[in-house]
């Protein structure tokens, strides 16, 4: 109780949001030709930077009616993430960016983003609850948007990058983060409306351990398969149904392939004699004659 107490009050500024800052612009710098419009508009590579490092603030005061400027009021994060993106970007010869994706340095960085991670979680349920003391879902929503919000946003992100991928909605594929940051904050929603019978602390504490075990392991197998897939497999078939083969699949129909499957093609014509060639053959020799 007294480690989950002292893990609980320890501050996330400056050390661990330098490193989330730090994974969050290297994702960005993943993408493909972010390098390139850093040089052609750095403005433009700023303010993905600065998504990427607080979409998630700006989707939850935009759900609470807040000013979605409003966490930009903080000049010392925005200058650290600034500072950040400017060194991950634009340090000669790339020093900084070898440095922090040396991947041992890598991991230690990705389990102090998820220690953020799971705080923001704790504290958009928090602040949902003082403001709507009886709103379980707004609550779940604020503290999801929290958790996951640069994720929610990257289809904003991507046309300021000038690139339109509707097919990466994060809704539809959710990615780890995402399903985990949902899952925990129906966790931190029972537990502060008082149904779930653990204290805040220690539901900091586990859920952080959880989010950090899987996220380092994933990051140093370069697996995207979810933790969660096992039991997912066992309880959407028994809730939601399995997917049926007997109907046309609305995908197939905008895409104009079930129309190939339930119509199938023609069977080619039958090959012709040796005695119709001739004959064709003796038609069109008649023909040019005439």
């Amino acid at each position: 109780g007294e480690l989950a107490a002292s893990f609980a009050a320890l501050p996330v500024f400056p050390l661990f949001d330098t490193a989330y800052f730090i994974i969050s612009v290297l994702y960005l710098k993943y993408e493909p030709g972010a390098v390139e419009m850093s040089r052609k508009s750095p403005f433009a590579s700023w303010l993905c930077a600065m998504l990427h490092c607080f979409g998630s603030y700006i989707l939850a005061d935009l759900l609470l009616g807040e000013a979605p400027i409003g966490h930009f009021s903080h000049n010392s994060s925005v200058i650290l993430a600034t500072a950040v993106w400017y060194l991950i970007f634009f340090c000669p010869m790339n020093l900084f960016y070898k440095c922090v994706s040396f991947l041992p340095v890598k991991l230690i960085f990705v389990a102090m983003k998820e220690v953020v991670r799971v705080r923001k979680i704790a504290a958009g349920v928090h602040h949902a609850h003082h403001l709507y003391h009886h709103g379980w879902f707004v609550m779940m929503a604020t503290g999801w948007v929290k958790g996951s919000g640069v994720a929610l946003m990257s289809n904003f992100e991507q046309l300021l990058r000038g690139v339109w991928k509707p097919e990466t909605n994060e809704i539809l594929h959710m990615s780890f983060p995402t399903k985990a940051s949902l899952y925990g904050t129906v966790l931190f929603t029972l537990q502060q409306t008082h149904w779930l019978p653990i204290s805040e602390a220690n539901l900091i504490f586990f859920f952080t351990m959880f989010m950090i075990v899987c996220k380092v392991f994933m990051t140093a197998t370069h697996s995207h398969a979810s933790p969660f897939a096992p039991l997912e497999n066992l309880v959407c078939p028994v809730l939601f149904g399995s997917v049926s083969t007997g109907y046309p699949s609305h995908y197939h129909d905008h895409h104009g392939a079930s129309h190939e499957v339930s119509h199938p093609p023609p069977p080619p014509p039958p090959a012709k004699s040796k005695e119709e060639l001739n004959e064709g053959t003796r038609k069109r020799k008649a023909k040019k004659a005439e």
